[in-house]
C-alpha cells in the first residue's frame, strides 16, 4: 500500500509539475476505500496535505468506496477523463495486465513476508 501510495503521489506530482501556479486545480480522484477506514483517513490527510503544500492552488474532490465507478473500472475511468486519478488497488487491474499483482498483492508471489519485504526493499 505504501508503494502505491508513492506511485501515486509521483504521478500527481508530475501530472501538476507543468501548471501555472496561479491556476486553481481540481483532480477528481477515486478511492476503494471507504472514508472511516485507516486508509480512508490516511486518504484525507493526504488530500488536506495536498491542498495545503499547494496554499490552495490544487483541489482534490475525493471519492471513496467507488462512488463514480467500479472499482475494476477506475483505470479505464481516469483514461477516458471520467476521473482525473485512480487510487485504487492494482490488483483490480490484473486483467488489463497480470504484472499489476505485483503492486498490487506482491504476498501472492512469495513464501514469507521476508521474501516480500526484500523484494521492496532490495528489489
Amino acid at each position: 500500500m505504501k508503494y502505491l501510495g508513492t506511485v501515486c503521489i509521483g504521478a500527481l506530482a508530475l501530472a501538476l509539475g507543468t501548471a501555472a501556479s496561479a491556476q486553481t486545480t481540481t483532480l477528481r480522484i477515486q478511492n476503494h476505500q471507504a472514508p472511516e477506514s485507516t486508509s480512508g483517513r490516511l486518504t484525507a490527510e493526504f488530500v488536506e496535505n495536498v491542498e495545503a503544500m499547494s496554499d490552495g492552488d490544487i483541489k482534490i474532490e475525493m471519492f471513496y468506496s467507488a462512488a463514480v465507478v467500479k472499482s475494476a473500472e477506475t483505470f479505464d475511468a481516469a483514461a477516458s477523463g471520467i476521473l482525473d486519478c485512480d487510487m485504487t488497488n492494482g490488483s483490480y487491474q490484473t486483467g488489463k495486465n497480470p504484472a499489476f499483482q505485483f503492486v498490487a498483492d506482491t504476498m501472492g508471489g512469495y513464501d514469507t513476508p521476508w521474501q516480500q519485504y526484500a523484494w521492496l526493499y532490495d528489489g
